[in-house]
């Protein structure tokens, strides 16, 4: 159930982020275009009249064209603010206004809808484009985990969240080494040694309080703690007095890594894997690597290619469905101008460019487009019938990237062995899927 739980909220992220991508950008003419947030347990009725004085005072701006299509979109919010008895209990989000469109046409547009969590923000803004800064905060992950990799060469503070991992601060530091030299002075050195040694541990831990405790709350602002290193440092860190009780609560696990720095960051990640195994970036790993493990040992269980991947789901056979989250192609329902056939293509950028892909093959009579969605879409919305799991993967882990590129971004593990290739002679589906790669 919680896998399901899951799957269902990381669609939801993935429908917010594209749901971004197109607001952001959307332009208007003029300021026509209005962004309202309504947080949990805030009055519809408190908005209703907000915008009746705002409209009040747009009927007074100078410009024509502009006054009119500000008073269209306050009157298109209004109306759709009247569907709604009560603010939802996550809060309510509201876009509306004229967008001008590639073409250079005008096009009314409203989007309203309750975030899969709660916002807590609340907008009014009259402008010529959409502002949806406060939704990016739906897609932060609730757990963000601080690291710090501390070595003899100096300390990287960084933060794990979701899938983004982000350096907070680095910086050098020079320890003297351990010498025979010296003689009488053997003493002074060592005691000098342990002095600068002390200093930097010191250091360490004022800066870990300063990235990793809210000021504001003087609480922790991550979930958990890893301390990691090559040297003896981390642990010294973690018993250290100098070291904030508060974040020493919050200490995970402490790792042996091989190098410092960057490297460092990326080896702890995977050293706490385990730990961190609810963190997208790990999960996406992991499972990439399960569909890699597949190839490798080539047991068939695995499909890529949006022809191979969509020919698996029709047999029931994909147990995980694996797309790339900007992937760039459209699903077509075509109908034959003189048979009535109706065909499904999927085209990317240069397949739509192709004019022979919307004219049959052997009569050249045209195919007319009857639908056009997304393919990313169309999977959101059909993958339950298929009887699979959908996982959106990115391209920021190493394993993302060879899937995205090397795989066109779209595969799946099958719950069975199949060889694609021996239903290609079979296929003689009128529904042929074709795909212009």
């Amino acid at each position: 159930m919680s896998d399901s739980h899951e799957t269902d909220k990381n669609i939801e992220m993935w429908k917010i982020k594209r749901l971004i991508k197109g607001l952001e950008s959307a332009r208007g003419n003029g300021t026509s275009m209005i962004s309202l947030i309504m947080p949990p347990r805030d009055q519809v009725s408190r908005v209703t009249k907000m915008l009746g004085d705002e409209y009040g005072t747009a009927s007074n701006i100078k410009s024509r064209v502009n006054r009119q299509s500000v008073l269209a979109a306050i009157t298109s919010a209004q109306q759709r603010l009247k569907l709604y008895n009560r603010v939802p209990p996550n809060g309510l989000v509201l876009y509306t206004g004229t967008i001008l469109t590639d073409d250079g046409k005008e096009k009314k547009v409203t989007i309203d809808f309750e975030p899969f969590k709660p916002i807590n923000a609340s907008l009014y803004l009259c402008d010529n484009k959409f502002h949806t800064e406060a939704l990016s905060e739906l897609l932060e992950s609730d757990d963000k985990f601080g690291f710090i990799i501390m070595d003899g060469n100096g300390t990287l503070f960084g933060t794990l969240s979701g899938n983004t991992r982000e350096v907070l601060h680095k910086f050098t530091v020079d320890l003297p080494k351990k010498h025979g030299r010296g003689g009488q002075s053997a003493l002074r050195f060592a005691r000098l040694r342990m002095e600068k040694r002390h200093n930097y541990v010191r250091k360490t831990a004022e800066l870990a309080t300063q990235f990793f405790i809210n000021p504001a709350t003087s609480q922790p602002n991550v979930a958990g703690l890893i301390l990691a290193g090559s040297a003896d440092f981390k642990t010294e860190l973690s018993q250290s007095d100098m070291f904030d009780q508060r974040l020493q609560a919050k200490i995970l696990n402490v790792v042996d890594v091989s190098y410092g720095g960057e490297n460092g960051f990326n080896q702890a990640i995977e050293l706490s894997a385990e730990i961190l195994a609810n963190v997208k970036f790990i999960q996406e790993k992991k499972l990439i690597g399960k569909y890699f493990e597949e190839i490798s040992q080539d047991t068939g269980k695995y499909v890529f290619g949006v022809d191979d991947t969509l020919k698996a789901l029709e047999m029931g056979a994909v147990e995980t469905l694996m797309v790339w989250e900007n992937l760039d192609v459209n699903r077509y329902v075509l109908k034959h101008s003189a048979t009535g056939e109706i065909i499904i293509k999927h085209l990317n950028k240069e397949g739509e460019a192709d004019q022979s892909n919307f004219r049959d093959a052997e009569t050249n009579a045209e195919l007319e487009v009857q639908e056009k969605t997304t393919l990313l879409e169309w999977f959101a919305n059909e993958y339950k019938k298929f009887g699979c799991t959908l996982e959106f993967v990115t391209n920021k882990s190493q394993e993302g990237s060879q899937f995205c590129r090397g795989f066109g971004g779209i595969g799946g593990i099958l719950r069975y062995q199949l060889d694609i290739r021996s239903f290609d002679d079979l296929d003689d589906d009128e529904g042929v899927y074709e795909d212009s790669d």
